[in-house]
């Protein structure tokens, strides 16, 4: 009877363990899209600064911004969040990179910055990359023109 109740202990731990993974559905690749162009001046250089938000931004739980001062700091920032975010162009070349995103709503405000006499890249993507599960979520290209 003991042997009889163990083995039923076992399959239902199996059973809710494989039931929990499955009920976790893993997150989505975020989907970037371009929301328009600023232009300034600093240090007397004209430059455009290409602004982006990620439509599906609020499937991301808040933890993946959260400050980890646990994990490798940004620089000097040694409170840089869980999850960085990197801009690269079609090619693969980055472009910019935030390390210090306090939430997913900061995703509407990522953006990278060339010289107005710049051609930019016709396209860009992101990679977050969530540094505490090492893992990277890629999104789609997006055109930097409206």
């Amino acid at each position: 009877m003991k042997r009889l109740l163990q083995v039923c202990v076992l399959l239902c731990t199996l059973f809710l363990a494989s039931f929990n993974a499955a009920s976790k559905s893993p997150l989505p690749n975020p989907v970037l899209y371009f929301m328009g162009a600023d232009y300034f001046t600093i240090n007397g250089v004209n430059m455009v600064r290409y602004k982006f938000d990620v439509l599906n931004k609020d499937n991301y739980p808040a933890d993946m911004f959260a400050a980890s001062p646990n994990l490798p700091p940004c620089g000097a920032n040694t409170k840089a969040s869980r999850t960085w975010v990197d801009i690269y162009d079609q090619r693969g070349k980055r472009l910019y990179g935030f390390c210090a995103l306090g939430k997913p709503g900061d995703l509407n405000g990522i953006w990278f910055a060339m010289p107005d006499d710049t051609v930019p890249p016709s396209y860009v993507y992101i990679e977050m990359n969530d540094r505490q599960t090492n893992t990277k979520y890629k999104s789609n290209l997006a055109e930097t023109t409206l």
